[in-house]
């Protein structure tokens, strides 16, 4: 990992962890508990984490310039907690890759996003830090979503320090 993309591969790789552990708890309900009506932002935990996994997949897009822009937006959502847990893993993994090759000159890269009004350009950093502001927020929103489901939520924030590091996190350090 070098020096310039070491925070934002660790924030890539905290995403993921806490994604795979968040998606650990939400994969033992089923279909009618997942669709279920729940507080927050959107109606259900399926329509969170599918915000989440789609928000995700649009701005992965835009900073490997894939082009695919709002027609992302247009997919069918999964409805299965599994299926769309491993969907989000995928889009994890491409963050992560994505992160492991910056440099100071891709982090002042400029991508295009499709706006509604039209294409907006933004710095790769600026973009990383809001997708990872953004999967937070969300994710803290499902956690209270599983947790109205009947289901103890994970605990999300032990990644980084040594003290109380996760055992399912230990593998992202060297």
């Amino acid at each position: 990992m070098n020096d310039v993309a070491s925070p934002y591969q660790r924030m890539a790789l905290n995403n993921a962890w806490a994604n795979a552990t968040l998606y650990g708890a939400v994969t033992t309900l089923d279909r009618e508990v997942f669709a279920a009506p729940r507080p927050g932002f959107f109606g259900s935990l399926s329509e969170t984490l599918n915000h989440i996994w789609l928000v995700d997949l649009y701005y992965v897009d835009a900073l490997e310039e894939g082009g695919q822009g709002r027609a992302i937006f247009d997919r069918d959502n999964p409805e299965d907690p599994g299926e769309l847990g491993q969907a989000q893993a995928a889009v994890d993994l491409r963050l992560a890759k994505f992160c492991s090759h910056l440099t100071p000159g891709i982090l002042t890269e400029t991508r295009q996003t499709d706006r509604r009004e039209g294409p907006v350009a933004e710095t790769v950093d600026a973009l990383l830090l809001h997708l990872f502001q953004h999967q937070i927020h969300h994710r803290g929103q499902a956690h209270v979503q599983l947790q109205d489901a009947g289901v103890a939520p994970p605990q999300l924030d032990e990644f980084y320090l040594e003290y109380d590091r996760a055992p399912s996190a230990k593998p992202y350090f060297p």
